[in-house]
């Protein structure tokens, strides 16, 4: 049965894709982008793709634009707009922590509230939540991007139990490394800070965490995950992927009871 899907943060990588993928399957997809030179490309991407998408500029933070989200009628949500930043978490400049933490957690937050009293209203509905593999394993060097998940992952089990009793549907997904760029954009981000001759961090400790930019997943393998999912009336409420990431998760969570100091 087709569905009219509404996700953020469609301009570029695994939103891009499931965007694009979800079409495919015959759903109506409204696909917000951040800029508007976003629209222009998203909508040739999927003419290429010899599908439609109903495309519309919105930045996540600009409250003028989160009253797009109150205009449009849709079946799901989902929360997929993200920023990231890298570095050692106990020398980063919070001021970037901060501009994180404004799009990923508050905005993201907002943006769901319009749609969870949509959904409330109606009730029925979906709110998915774009977390990611280190929504719970804590990374070295990526405690910025990682807390800010973290949070996304406490807010979307307190929806959930919250919004139950309305009907509303509420789930995360929860990507490995997979090679969309974004990743690399992420560890990029600390150069504008960071100085080997004036942080304590060595420059060689990071690198050795940044290897794992070396070894990243397809990401087409990601988006058809992705669209399986949110086009799907039931499912677990959350779906790590690949396999290995989500063992890795769950040894994560059990190792902690266990780790000493």
């Amino acid at each position: 049965m087709s569905k009219t899907i509404f996700i953020t943060g469609a301009g570029t990588g695994l939103g891009k894709g499931t965007a694009i993928g979800l079409a495919k399957k015959g759903h109506h997809v409204i696909a917000a982008v951040e800029i508007i030179s976003q629209v222009t490309s998203l909508r040739e991407a999927a003419s290429d793709a010899g599908v439609e998408l109903e495309v519309i500029k919105l930045d996540i933070t600009s409250k003028r634009d989160q009253q797009l989200i109150e205009d449009y009628n849709y079946d799901i949500f989902v929360a997929n707009a993200a920023i990231g930043e890298g570095g050692p978490i106990s020398e980063i400049p919070v001021d970037r922590v901060r501009k994180v933490y404004e799009t990923n957690v508050f905005s993201t937050l907002e943006n769901a509230q319009i749609a969870a009293k949509k959904f409330v209203s109606k009730k029925q509905g979906k709110i998915i939540f774009l977390s990611s593999v280190v929504g719970v394993v804590g990374m070295p060097y990526l405690g910025a991007y990682s807390s800010s998940k973290h949070a996304i992952e406490a807010i979307a089990k307190t929806m959930k139990a919250e919004l139950d009793e309305f009907g509303v549907q509420v789930a995360t997904i929860n990507p490995g490394p997979f090679e969309t760029g974004f990743n690399d954009r992420m560890f990029e981000e600390k150069h504008k800070w960071y100085d080997e001759n004036e942080n304590f961090t060595p420059r060689e400790s990071i690198a050795e965490q940044e290897k794992m930019l070396d070894d990243q997943y397809d990401p087409q393998d990601m988006i058809d995950k992705m669209v399986e999912v949110i086009e799907s009336d039931h499912h677990a409420f959350r779906t790590a992927y690949p396999k290995d990431v989500e063992d890795m998760m769950k040894e994560e969570e059990k190792s902690k009871w266990e780790e000493k100091v």
